[in-house]
């Protein structure tokens, strides 16, 4: 999906928030009440206006009996202003339960679609522009149900209401306003329609602006490291210039369209007082009736104007949760099969079967990909940059689908397992840990999730980070920042170990889990690692020879094909790419005295020839 290209149509839109809705019909039907309710005292109070006012042009002299009857209006003219009191309570509270309660459902139901999408779709999205776009999406639902429930709906009620108490009055009167809110009503639907596409313009202008921001703030140490700060500003500036003229056509639209709608108003206005003077001087009408008529036509015009401005903030809206509502409409990249069952892990054998992976259908990364480890056994993938060896780690984890073949645990088909049961099998610990911004007992503990506080630690004491992270003024409850950026890389990496330790999945996969420690550090590490793998099918991305000496098996690779494979010693021997890989780092990694006699005759046959 590319950023702030797609759209939902407006049956999407509405589907969705009709999904929670319907989960309230109570409440709704309040809302709705009230609503009748307001509006049928608004038509009310100004016929009690109109006897009101007559019964005072019709006498010179009061009496008791002009008393009694002026009481009689102002108390049911009370008495409809109670009922329109009542039920705005009922409708504003009604309103605000049932909002609150829609938009909770909306938020969970949408970070639970979002955060189901694929690897690869997050890396395709500014995470900034998700987070705005779920945002707005919820925020939305409130400016979309309040115009509808508040503004459209109770104006039409009482338009209707008024032409139908004209028309009794006046068949003229009636007909006249009646036709004259038809044609307003339509002239602002066909003008929102044809501004839509500016709307649009304007919600992407601001997704792609709110983007930017959240890509420049996230890499602003990389922006300082390489001077940008004057280049990203120029950069942003051309994003501010986009949405500037994107939202200056908007507003520019809007006074248009508001200069129409004050001609519509002006002729109504004096039309409808000119027909009523007319029939007034022909005794059809009554000093009451003017009373009703510019009653009925100041809140008509109130309640139409007020639609003109809904429908703008209506459309606004609307264009903001049209792009979350694509998202949820974009099927997640990764799937459970209809019917997956849960991986069950007895000995914790892997297959790769003929495996074949591309992002582009030229560019093959994997190649009838063949590879079995056994249970408990310990193999490293080593090779040039652009391997594949991190692929095949992403493919066992199910971050991306093969395009042909199959993966298999213990005979089990990955691709028809559950994903949740598929990775809590696994423990990966990347090359760059990220962790959350929140406390490192949190963050330790997310390996598994029902750990106790004393199993957390004894988790990061074998990943040797409790001598740390106890020198901190807070501890384990200390925060360590957005992604982990207060911890250095190699506390970051200690923490991810521990998280992996404590997880004690079957399978565990460490992709360059050492690459950050320096040599104090990865010693200690190389210690917990051991007790880690013991009973584990382990998988190991290294560039680092030295970490892998000791592994069962070592895998090379290149351009996506298996080119080698045997022990440290054994590769060695056959000499190729691994012996050449080995040649280079041997003075700088070598810890092992045969290793080092072995190295420096190969240094020596290299000399040779």
């Amino acid at each position: 999906m590319k950023e702030g290209k797609k759209q939902a149509s407006a049956g999407a839109v509405f589907r969705a928030y009709f999904a929670s809705i319907r989960k309230h019909p109570w409440l709704l039907s309040l809302i709705i009440l009230g609503s009748i309710g307001i509006q049928a005292a608004t038509l009310a109070a100004p016929l009690y206006l109109r006897t009101f006012f007559n019964i005072l042009a019709t006498t010179s002299h009061p009496t008791s009996d002009t008393v009694h009857a002026l009481g009689g209006v102002l108390a049911m003219l009370t008495l409809m202003y109670l009922l329109e009191w009542l039920s705005r309570r009922v409708q504003g509270q009604s309103n605000n339960v049932f909002s609150a309660k829609v938009m909770n459902d909306l938020y969970s139901t949408s970070f639970s679609y979002l955060i189901g999408h694929s690897y690869n779709f997050f890396i395709s999205n500014f995470a900034g522009s998700l987070t705005h776009k779920m945002s707005k999406y919820a925020r939305s639902f409130e400016t979309l149900f309040d115009s509808v429930v508040v503004q459209f709906v109770p104006t039409f009620l009482f338009v209707a209401g008024a032409v139908g108490v004209l028309f009794w009055r006046s068949h003229l009167l009636g007909i006249a306003l009646g036709v004259w809110a038809i044609i307003f009503i339509a002239f602002q639907l066909f003008v929102a329609h044809l501004r839509q596409h500016v709307r649009v313009e304007r919600a992407e202008a601001d997704t792609r602006l709110t983007g930017a921001l959240a890509d420049a703030v996230s890499n602003q140490s990389t922006i300082s490291l390489f001077s940008g700060s004057r280049y990203e500003y120029t950069r942003y500036m051309g994003i501010v210039e986009a949405w500037h003229k994107a939202t200056l056509r908007s507003w520019m639209t809007d006074d248009w369209i508001w200069a129409g709608i004050g001609l519509f108003m002006t002729a109504i206005e004096i039309g409808l007082l000119y027909g009523s003077a007319m029939l007034w001087q022909q005794g059809l009408l009554t000093v009451g009736d003017f009373v009703l008529i510019q009653a009925y036509l100041l809140t008509t015009f109130d309640r139409l104007v007020g639609i003109n401005r809904d429908l703008r903030r209506f459309y606004d809206a609307f264009a903001d949760a049209g792009e979350m509502v694509e998202i949820l409409e974009t099927p997640h990249g990764i799937q459970d099969r209809a019917g997956a069952k849960p991986l069950s892990v007895s000995s914790g054998n892997v297959s790769f079967d003929d495996v074949g992976f591309y992002f582009h259908a030229d560019r093959p990364i994997l190649g009838h990909f063949t590879l079995n480890l056994t249970a408990h056994e310990k193999v490293a993938f080593v090779g040039p940059s652009g391997a594949g060896k991190s692929t095949i780690t992403k493919l066992l984890l199910r971050l991306y689908d093969v395009q042909s073949g199959s993966i298999e645990i213990d005979g089990q088909n990955i691709a028809a397992v559950t994903q949740d049961s598929l990775r809590e099998a696994i423990a990966f610990v990347p090359q760059e840990p990220i962790l959350f911004h929140r406390s490192l007992m949190e963050n330790i503990r997310y390996g598994r999730r029902d750990a106790t506080d004393a199993e957390v630690i004894e988790a990061a004491k074998q990943a040797h980070c409790h001598e740390f992270i106890s020198k901190l003024p807070d501890g384990y409850d200390t925060f360590v920042g957005e992604r982990g950026i207060k911890l250095s890389g190699g506390e970051r990496q200690r923490v991810a170990i521990a998280r992996a330790i404590l997880k004690n999945a079957p399978i565990l996969i460490l992709d360059e889990a050492t690459s950050s420690l320096d040599s104090e550090s990865e010693a200690l590490i190389q210690d917990a690692l051991r007790v880690l793998m013991q009973g584990k099918t382990v998988i190991v991305i290294a560039h680092r020879l030295s970490t892998i000496m000791h592994m069962d098996r070592i895998v090379v690779m290149e351009g996506g094909k298996v080119i080698a494979s045997g022990t440290h010693a054994e590769l060695l021997e056959e000499g190729g790419l691994y012996h050449k890989l080995w040649s280079i780092q041997a003075g700088g990694f070598i810890v092992d005295e045969d290793e080092t006699e072995l190295a420096n005759e190969v240094a020596k046959e290299e000399n040779s020839a």
